[in-house]
């Protein structure tokens, strides 16, 4: 089992900045990889952004790219997700999961107004 947890959401203008980060109740040995999805009101699940953990290797959406930057400690303990020049369509529930697991965390919402 693990446990996922979010922080670092809030209410931003447009153009600023947040950082969410997700820690795990424990090491993630065998979970290579791992990512943010964001869920908008009315909209379908998004994934934002994901890391391999082993290669360093990421991907994003094309509609965060160049502006936010996903990360994991060398200790597989925790991720981050460094948003900059949020836009209000930034708005949403995001959920950091593992890839290829039911594992996600309970969310923290991100409002950009504008």
């Amino acid at each position: 089992q693990v446990q996922l947890v979010e922080s670092g959401g809030g209410l931003v203008q447009a153009g600023g900045s947040l950082r969410l980060s997700c820690a795990a109740s424990r090491r993630l040995s065998g979970f290579a990889i791992m990512g943010w999805y964001r869920q908008a009101s009315g909209k379908q699940r998004e994934l934002v952004a994901d890391i391999n953990t082993d290669t360093g290797r990421t991907n994003y959406a094309d509609s965060v790219k160049g502006r936010f930057t996903i990360s994991a400690d060398n200790a597989k303990t925790t991720m981050y997700l460094q948003m900059n020049g949020l836009k209000p369509e930034d708005t949403g529930v995001y959920y950091c999961i593992l890839g290829g697991t039911p594992y996600r965390g309970q969310g923290t919402q991100v409002t950009v107004s504008s």
